[in-house]
């Protein structure tokens, strides 16, 4: 029987959620959901200095905003600091690892006469690695495990295929120091063991890692999990991503205006492909995502595509759902939030704004008739368009929509009719409309922005503007 599938996403708290990171915690949940499996959360904060609770809550809220649910309470790493300690001291009466009492002074010394000797590459050599117990001073040592000094280690990636480094290059690594504190390489093992990770999906700046994890595993005689070291992600310029490139934090996103879905859309296809799926929800890609799919060059970030991803998303959602998440970016740009009456007429309005807007800030713009209240202000360039001829044509049109049933079909001919008594074509008519209706040149047709607002509220604007 084969054992189910565990995932995990192990954030340091030093910063905000990248963007990187973000498609790092969607390949792994991914992974898991498709397969039945599991997808845990740990918090790696034994970076005492760096680590804060509010980069923690940054986390948290951005997974959760991109919609990436976890199993089970979110795990500290620092927590966990004695179990860390516990394993060093087993590998220790394993003989797997041995006390080092070398001091950081002795190392330098090391090092720098291996440089006079014209070394340029050496790992320190301990001179404790296999020195008689009865040497052992009364003195703080640290805990070194015993790495292999000739042959290979392969590692065997998923995605980068088989990686063999030299073990001749690889140093008998601190697990845990002389003040008792385990390194980060011994708690990532002992922690992905503990949480029987069966998957470590992670970008492949952790790839040389890898073969040193893989030593503690082996120490342990513990299974060692499937590697997948997925490629960072570019800017549209092919360096590496940075501010330059514009938002780099998951939450920028949100306060951008990007809905979710369509985030986790792009972020899937990033570096991932599965033959022609272009627009797909995370239902579909959880059947469908794999290993093998993803590429082993960089991804690049390309803002064009992601908008027009977002756009097919905005255009297929719910509108209570996407009603929801409006709500919740108004509140993440601490922008001013909608009342229930704005809420209501925005939600009647989904069917004619929601197509063709690529951001919800888009969608915002084309529903601001539905947003606003009167007096309604025309901008620039559509005040132009209620001059004095047009102010006689809106205030003879009222009188015709006071006893008109309020549907496309019969506000339709009386409009053209208007139009044509005024020896105009309709879209001569549909300008001043619009800056009557919406104090805009741009927007829904004036048929939907009607039917939105209904009669009262029309013919309101209508009087106003013809005044």
């Amino acid at each position: 029987m084969t054992a189910p599938v565990v995932t995990r996403f192990a954030p340091s708290p030093t910063g905000f959620l990248h963007i990187g990171g973000a498609r790092t915690a969607l390949f792994n949940w991914l992974y898991a959901r498709g397969r039945g499996g599991k997808f845990l959360l740990r918090i790696e904060d034994t970076d005492r200095e760096r680590s804060t609770p509010a980069a923690t809550e940054a986390i948290l809220k951005g997974l959760t905003w991109l919609g990436l649910d976890w199993d089970g309470d979110v795990v500290s790493q620092f927590a966990r600091k004695d179990r860390h300690a516990e394993v060093a001291q087993e590998m220790l009466a394993r003989g797997t690892a041995y006390r080092c009492y070398s001091s950081a002074q002795e190392i330098a010394d090391w090092k720098a006469a291996q440089e006079a000797a014209g070394v340029s590459y050496a790992v320190f050599q301990s001179p404790w690695r296999d020195a008689d117990p009865a040497t052992w001073p009364e003195a703080p040592y640290a805990i070194r495990m015993k790495a292999p000094r000739t042959g290979e280690t392969l590692v065997e990636d998923r995605v980068q295929g088989r990686v063999t480094i030299r073990n001749e290059t690889l140093d008998d690594m601190i697990v845990l120091r002389s003040d008792g504190t385990p390194t980060y390489m011994l708690a990532v093992v002992v922690d992905d063991h503990d949480m029987g990770v069966t998957h470590v999906i992670r970008g492949d700046d952790h790839l040389v890692n890898a073969a040193r994890q893989q030593m503690i595993y082996d120490a342990m005689a513990w299974q060692v999990p499937v590697w997948a070291h997925i490629p960072l992600i570019h800017g549209p310029d092919g360096k590496k991503l940075s501010k330059r490139h514009g938002a780099t934090g998951l939450e920028e996103y949100q306060v951008l205006g990007y809905p979710a879905a369509g985030m986790r859309n792009y972020l899937t296809r990033l570096g991932w492909a599965h033959g022609d799926m272009e627009i797909f929800t995370s239902e579909q890609a959880m059947e469908v995502f794999d290993l093998k799919g993803i590429g082993k060059a960089p991804a690049r970030l390309d803002f064009k595509k992601l908008e027009n991803t977002c756009g097919h998303h905005i255009a297929m959602s719910d509108d209570a759902a996407l009603l929801q998440e409006i709500h919740a970016y108004l509140a993440a740009a601490g922008l001013p939030a909608l009342t229930d009456a704005q809420s209501a007429l925005l939600e009647k309005a989904m069917y004619c704004v929601k197509d063709r807007a690529k951001t919800l800030p888009e969608l915002l713009e084309k529903a601001h008739f539905a947003l606003i209240s009167r007096p309604v202000v025309p901008d620039e360039k559509s005040a132009a368009a209620l001059d004095t001829v047009s102010r006689g044509i809106l205030d003879s049109l009222t009188p015709h929509l006071q006893t008109a049933s309020w549907t496309k079909d019969a506000l339709e001919p009386i409009l053209n009719g208007v139009a044509g008594e005024n020896g105009i074509g309709f879209g001569k008519l549909a300008a001043p409309l619009r800056a009557a209706l919406a104090g805009r040149a741009a927007t829904p047709s004036v048929f939907d922005m009607m039917l939105v607002i209904g009669r009262d509220e029309t013919i309101a604007r209508l009087s106003e503007a013809a005044a």
